[in-house]
């Protein structure tokens, strides 16, 4: 059985998936691109900005779902400039303690949806 997760608190999706999705105890998050959720608006020209709004985006499924960053378990970063990834890792670690930070890779792309420079997605286990 699964449960579907939405919450007016991260960005609608903007295609046929839903933001996260409950199967059992483990919750699959939809990748999250830095908009805004009320406005719309992405944030654009700082990447660490962008992951920011990234991972808050993150962090309202999380919530919704009645899970946080400590029940993530793995993370997939995909970026378009490798040469960022030092500043994405800098605020991205700041939501991880570092004893239980979850499995990750992080994967260089060509694009992104919206053309935006970073997206993130995770799976938890509640």
């Amino acid at each position: 059985m699964k449960k579907i997760i939405n919450t007016p608190n991260a960005p609608a999706p903007i295609g046929p998936y839903n933001q996260a999705v409950l199967s059992g105890n483990t919750l699959y998050i939809s990748g999250q691109i830095p908009m805004e959720p009320t406005s719309g608006e992405l944030v654009q020209g700082d990447i660490k900005k962008e992951t920011q709004q990234s991972m808050e985006n993150l962090k309202a499924i999380l919530t919704a779902a009645g899970a946080s960053f400590s029940h993530v378990v793995k993370a997939t970063i995909f970026v378009k400039d490798m040469h960022q990834f030092a500043e994405i890792n800098e605020v991205y670690t700041t939501y991880f303690d570092a004893e239980t930070a979850p499995a990750r890779e992080t994967v260089e792309v060509a694009n992104l949806p919206k053309f935006v420079n970073v997206e993130i997605s995770m799976i938890a286990v509640l």
